[in-house]
């Protein structure tokens, strides 16, 4: 393994395991109102393009670690969206009995 193959492994790693404290928390809070949609959406695409970017090269370090990030994060969009709905559903069903 050349310099260049351990940056990349290390890099694809350290990258992807940064994910993984965020996904828990969301999901043991139930809540994701910190999290920027629009940052998420951005670094998602991003992320993808990279995974695109790995098959074309064939770089199995690149596919695995992108392919990785990509479902954490879209993880995290999905807590986002489910959870924003069901806060919107509590907080009308409080409004309907005058809470």
């Amino acid at each position: 393994m050349t310099l260049g193959d351990f940056a990349g492994v290390a890099a694809g790693t350290l990258t992807t395991v940064a994910f993984i404290p965020q996904v828990i928390k969301t999901w043991r809070s139930r809540s994701a109102d910190d999290i920027s949609m629009f940052m998420f959406l951005l670094f998602s695409t991003g992320v993808l393009m990279w995974l695109v970017y790995g098959l074309t090269l064939n770089s199995w370090p690149m596919i695995i670690a992108n392919g990785i990030t990509l479902i954490l994060a879209i993880s995290i969009i999905v807590m986002k969206v489910v959870f924003d709905i069901k806060k919107s559903a509590r907080l009308k069903q409080a409004e309907q009995r005058g809470l």
